[in-house]
């Protein structure tokens, strides 16, 4: 780790933790700003499956190296490693829980040909738009339409990383699920993976002031968790969804609080 160690203390812990927090966010605007222009020039020149292709890649990659980033400045530690058998697995639907702003970028740092359902003012964001646009990453502006791009994209080969609660848990450790994951995989045939994703921080959740430092370094890990087959009724999958996940990160707090130091149980590692 650069800087001060874990351990240490005082005035001057804190003001190396807010360096670092001011890096990791100027490198993540730096990146964006730089492919920006570049992907608002491709987007109508390439053809949609080369320019969809180099997009996700280079989102891809972008995450990768904001992660490592984090890792080196003392700032997060991440254990992602179970994402990477999904790498050639068949198509189907990610379905994690949603702590926190820095989710999508862990599982899009590590699985390939990932297609992301988001919010469509994501679309009109100046710094992200244009990006996401080259991806052709999947705006949620009707419900039609999403499950009409989203099988399309299953058909395709790709995978679909789609927050079943909608929008980040306000009430942890798991809010209402949406239908949207059943409905989707029911009309495309695909199945669901679901993801528990564990950090022992409320950093960048509901409700926290983007300005809020932290305790550094904040840990996560996310685990693959149950696969769904696809379901013939949209209304007892939602429940049966939404038990299952509840059911898995009440047993992961519980076990974070047993363990002493509230960190996930097996520590994160960069």
């Amino acid at each position: 780790m650069v800087g001060p160690g874990p351990s240490d203390t005082g005035p001057w812990r804190a003001v190396y933790e807010y360096l670092a927090l001011g890096l990791a966010w100027g490198l993540l605007g730096l990146l964006c700003l730089l492919w920006l222009p570049i992907a608002a020039l491709l987007h109508p020149l390439m053809p949609e499956a080369s320019g969809q292709w180099l997009g996700r890649r280079v989102i891809r990659g972008i995450g990768r190296l904001y992660l490592r980033w984090l890792a080196l400045l003392g700032a997060c530690r991440c254990d992602l490693g179970e994402l990477d058998s999904l790498r050639d697995a068949p198509p189907m639907i990610l379905a994690p829980n949603h702590p926190s702003l820095l989710d999508a970028v862990l599982v899009i740092s590590r699985v390939p040909d990932l297609a992301v359902v988001l919010k469509s003012d994501l679309l009109r964001n100046p710094l992200l738009g244009p990006a996401i646009r080259l991806a052709r990453w999947i705006p949620n502006d009707s419900i039609s339409g999403t499950i009409r791009q989203a099988g399309a994209n299953l058909a395709r080969g790709s995978h679909l990383l789609l927050f079943p609660e909608g929008t980040r848990t306000a009430d942890p450790p798991l809010g209402p699920l949406k239908a949207s994951v059943g409905l989707i995989a029911r009309r495309s045939g695909s199945p669901v993976q679901t993801l528990l994703i564990e950090t022992d921080s409320g950093y960048l959740g509901k409700g926290w002031p983007i300005l809020r430092k932290p305790p550094l370094p904040v840990h996560y890990r996310v685990q693959l968790g149950r696969r769904f087959d696809p379901p013939q009724d949209i209304r007892a999958f939602t429940a049966e969804l939404e038990l299952y996940l509840g059911s898995e990160l009440r047993g992961a707090r519980v076990g974070r609080s047993e363990s002493g130091d509230g960190r996930p149980v097996r520590p994160a590692i960069g």
